[in-house]
């Protein structure tokens, strides 16, 4: 259909343009053989674009047909094939039938370039080459259209990239990279808030933006008027090939700077190639240290080539400092060396930029790496105090996934103290154990253990916390092992049979300031209570209550009134109701007779039979409280329990 087109608008044209013919209507006895067609494109506001089409004739002649719309009538277009791309420019090597404003037509018949050497339509699809269509004979500087032609064509492929503002605001934009037929490539820089009248050198550099690097390839300036820039990118400037698929791998970056007079102030720039970041992102908090106010996070995004982008960005930091930072091994509560270190962070702006590809060792460290890093942040308050730490937060598989446990530390012999610990899970399944306690006096260290079974039974140290600051009440500990090197992580806290205890000092372990069960040990809400009346001695009478555990067992608590100081009163569960007696099933730590009291862990009974607090429930039982070991026939309070009640 295209070259029956094509053929009826030779008739046509045969018919207006007789007079022009030197061979009296040779067009209608050269048939056209094959076809190639090209883009026009406009330029310079023209209004002006359309189409070029090399036809092959039977002679052998090449027939070269531009059709453009946006011409007007009365004006004549000058029209050239060029040397080159249209971004690099290029001599004229064909002459062509200047474009009739009326029709929008030029038609020209050739077999050889100006310079007289052969062209056959087989060589059209190689030429380096574009076609001009000027304004006028006058005015050839104008081009109303334009277009690549054989090995400059583009393919279809296309690769943008952002160029981010930087030094001077509101100038942003990005750069196309477009395949060319022959591998190589049209670059196409569009900037927005480019002042007019401006020049604009744009280079790419080897390495990321943050680590910085020397030319590899210089574009056409940008121009500030338009904001745009066009380069045909064939060979770095050192004239190694470097072409579309060579751009998709580069390690490198584009800078467009504010003039040649001012290459240090960068006005756009962004990473391109193996630098270019895909979009996956992993930001981490950086909470507030030793230094108020100050607090941010850090954020690295993956490149295409693995390695990471980081970006600390803090607020509170003061003008003019400089804050080192640095990536150290081990959880922050751990404590550990430097593996990585950062661009220092800026104090006016917050802000450090760094290229995550090793370690400082050498060590291959990227993306994926720090998502698994057994690490932590540190940004420092000075180079020369180092000490002093700003800001602080653990990374990879140090970060906590949200899920927590807390637990209540009650007061035990030191009135005034008590407070929580709470289990927060980590990545790795590790904890961060942090206790946090009210009243503790200032200066004051106190250590602090997870015991075995519960706090009513007591049992050895399990594992060891870092000691609560008395100053601030503070204690943060990683959980990953028992101290004899059991794993042990926030599921097992979870799951553990213990308590913790918090003492006084290292020289006084016995005097407890708080206590609190945890893990299985830990009480689920659930209750029961029964009376234990009085019985043989006037005065004393009062309650048990069995509290459910989250294991299944039961804390027993027997609240006396009227027992009398120093006494040690037995307390049993029997069998059957009290009317009928019975043997005992289970025994209680005593009542103290001072307090009143009597705590116990029931999860079996004498005999070793399991029984928690679903069969205090349901068990044929009562309680007797008796005077003393010595005088177990004295009942002082009794109370039918479970299915007597």
């Amino acid at each position: 259909m295209k070259k029956l087109k094509q053929l009826s608008l030779l008739l046509f044209l045969g018919v207006i343009f007789v007079s022009c013919s030197d061979d009296d209507f040779e067009p209608f006895n050269d048939p056209i053989l094959n076809s190639i067609e090209y883009d026009l494109d406009e330029r310079s506001n023209s209004g002006v674009s359309g189409d070029a089409t090399f036809n092959e004739l039977e002679s052998g002649a090449v027939q070269l047909i531009l059709e453009v719309q946006g011409t007007s009538s009365g004006n004549t277009h000058p029209a050239h094939i060029h040397m080159n791309s249209a971004a690099e420019g290029g001599g004229i090597i064909v002459s062509l039938a200047p474009v009739d404003g009326a029709t929008g037509l030029s038609i020209t018949t050739f077999s050889s370039l100006d310079d007289g050497t052969p062209i056959s339509f087989d060589d059209v699809p190689n030429l380096d080459a574009y076609i001009n269509v000027h304004l006028s004979a006058d005015a050839l500087g104008t081009i109303v259209a334009q277009g690549d032609i054989g090995q400059n064509v583009l393919t279809g492929e296309s690769k943008s990239y952002d160029l981010g503002e930087r030094a001077v605001e509101g100038i942003s934009g990005s750069v196309l990279f477009e395949e060319r037929v022959n591998g190589e490539a049209l670059a196409t820089i569009q900037l927005d808030g480019t002042p007019d009248g401006g020049m604009h050198p744009a280079h790419i550099h080897m390495n990321t933006a943050v680590e910085g690097g020397g030319i590899l390839y210089t574009f056409n300036a940008v121009n500030g008027t338009t904001g745009m820039s066009r380069s045909n990118v064939g060979a770095l400037d050192d004239g190694t090939a470097f072409g579309y698929a060579d751009v998709l791998t580069v390690d490198g970056y584009v800078n467009v700077h504010l003039s040649s007079d001012d290459l240090g102030t960068i006005v756009a720039q962004g990473d391109i190639g193996q630098n270019e970041l895909t979009g996956v992102s992993k930001s981490y908090d950086l909470e507030e240290r030793a230094v108020p106010g100050i607090s941010g996070s850090v954020l690295f995004e993956e490149r295409v080539n693995g390695e990471a982008l980081a970006t600390i960005n803090l607020a509170g930091t003061p003008d003019g400092g400089m804050h080192p930072a640095h990536i150290h091994a081990n959880s922050a509560v751990e404590g550990g060396g430097i593996v990585y270190t950062f661009n220092p962070v800026n104090g006016f702006t917050g802000m450090s930029q760094s290229n995550v590809a090793a370690l400082d060792d050498g060590t291959a460290f990227g993306y994926a790496d720090v998502l698994t890093v057994d690490g932590y942040v540190n940004v420092h308050l000075s180079a020369n105090d180092i000490g002093t730490i700003v800001a602080q937060g653990d990374i990879g598989q140090n970060e906590l996934t949200g899920e927590s446990k807390s637990y209540d530390l009650e007061e035990k012999a030191v009135p005034g103290i008590s407070g929580s610990v709470l289990f927060e899970e980590r990545v790795n399944g590790e904890a961060l154990a942090t206790i946090s306690l009210a009243g503790t006096p200032d200066g004051g260290m106190h250590p602090a253990h997870i015991h075995a079974n519960s706090a009513v039974e007591g049992g050895g140290i399990l594992y060891t916390f870092n000691p609560v600051n008395g100053t601030t009440g503070m204690s943060q500990s990683n959980v990953a092992a028992l101290n004899d090197g059991t794993a042990f992580g926030y599921a097992d806290v979870l799951d553990v049979d213990g308590y913790v205890n918090v003492h006084l000092s290292s020289n006084d372990l016995t005097t407890l300031v708080a206590q609190g069960d945890i893990g299985i040990n830990e009480l689920t809400g659930n209750s029961i209570s029964y009376t234990l009346s009085e019985t043989d001695v006037a005065g004393i009478s009062g309650s048990v209550l069995f509290e459910e555990r989250t294991g299944g067992a039961a804390l027993a608590t027997i609240s006396l009134t009227g027992t009398p100081d120093g006494g040690s009163h037995p307390a049993h569960i029997h069998e059957n109701s009290a009317a009928e007696g019975g043997g005992i099933l289970y025994t209680f730590t005593p009542v103290d007779g001072t307090t009143g009291m009597s705590q116990s862990q029931v999860e079996a009974l004498d005999d070793g039979t399991e029984f928690g607090y679903s069969d205090v429930l349901a068990v044929d039982g009562y309680v007797n409280v008796h005077l003393s070991s010595n005088d177990l026939a004295t009942i002082v309070a009794q109370g039918d329990i479970g299915a007597n009640d």
